[in-house]
């Protein structure tokens, strides 16, 4: 079967299926090696591209495409308001082996939303109409949207759903939080349940996802097909796994201490640049280790150790010092931990 083809058999079937969300710069091809042995998601959704009058197709990104090693399903992800230009994008994007165009209304940094792109776009409903109409006449493939519940307030959501509502899109990822609230707290589930009654299309629910009960626990509050994880899947890339563990009854295994530190070393391996200073590589490792450390007790000693390391030394003397054990680890949340956000 063609990836598309695969893509909407999971659309159709019987068991909710898991995606990992796209984050840039995070989320990339390097990322998708590591996490994909762990137990990985059924769909993989790229970084977005950016599209305007005189973009192309960024390689690295596309690089996910072509080289994808997980062996299931990508998602491209389209960001911008130039009509013609995401009509380009995504007739390019369809001569290459993915599942579905994804066009991402939900992005919230202000250096997205201020130029009218991404979560900048729920502002403008007539542009979004005007966009999801010529992109659904050009893509053949599945044509799916992510969204937030609206830019500044809740009570947005009404209006977003009656738009989505006119639009033949295969599917509705919605994280249920507004653009203005970024990624803190009041995560509105019984929002996500009120799309998943209300459109004929299937519906993915996103937002704070971290456990493999409380997973289970919003795909019975939301009704929804399926979830995408972001930030809780670069936590525990065993998440997908412990998922699927509880959906078939069984115990969830339980990473290690040296479980953990084996797949920071993982992920340090694989975003190793030859042209990158050392302080340069441990900025970059950080990234990962503000989700990480949210998991790792106690998470707020932790993270403040950990964020004022600059040698690649002091990163792994302060991470062995927390998980050179082989008790096992939740790697859930701890409330005292802040956790840091990313465009996406």
């Amino acid at each position: 079967m063609t990836p598309s083809e695969t893509f909407a058999e999971l659309l159709r079937g019987p068991e909710p299926f898991l995606a990992l969300a796209p984050m840039q710069d995070v989320t990339d091809l390097a990322f998708w090696r590591v996490v994909a042995p762990h137990g990985g998601a059924d769909v993989y959704w790229t970084e977005y591209f950016r599209v305007h009058g005189d973009s192309r197709l960024e390689r690295w990104i596309l690089d996910s495409i072509l080289q994808n090693p997980t062996g299931r399903p990508v998602v491209a992800q389209l960001i911008g308001n130039d009509v013609a230009a995401l009509v380009r994008t995504a007739i390019e994007l369809q001569r290459h082996p993915i599942a579905a165009i994804d066009l991402n209304l939900g992005c919230p940094a202000p250096v997205v939303y201020r130029k009218c792109a991404g979560g900048g776009l729920l502002r403008e409903l007539n542009r979004i109409d005007a966009i999801l109409g010529a992109l659904r006449e050009a893509v053949t493939v599945p044509f799916t949207v992510k969204t937030r519940l609206g830019f500044a307030s809740f009570a947005e959501f009404d209006n977003l759903l009656a738009l989505f509502a006119r639009h033949d899109i295969d599917l509705l990822t919605v994280h249920g939080r507004t653009v203005a609230q970024m990624y803190r707290p009041g995560v509105r589930y019984d929002l996500i349940a009120q799309a998943v009654r209300s459109l004929r299309c299937p519906v993915l629910a996103n937002g704070n996802v971290y456990s493999a009960e409380q997973a289970l626990s919003v795909l019975a509050e939301t009704g929804a097909r399926g979830l995408m994880i972001g930030r809780g899947a670069i936590r525990n890339p065993w998440l997908f796994r412990q998922i699927r563990q509880r959906q078939m009854g069984h115990a969830v295994t339980l990473p290690s201490g040296r479980d953990v530190l084996a797949y920071i070393g993982q992920l340090w391996d694989s975003q190793v640049t030859p042209e990158a200073s050392e302080s340069a590589q441990v900025q970059r490792l950080k990234k990962f280790m503000n989700f990480i450390g949210e998991g790792v007790p106690p998470a707020e000693q932790f993270l403040h150790e950990i964020r004022r390391v600059s040698t690649r030394h002091d990163f792994f003397r302060v991470c062995e010092e927390y998980l050179d054990h082989e008790s096992p680890i939740t790697l859930e949340p701890l409330e005292t931990a802040q956790p840091q956000g990313l465009p996406g």
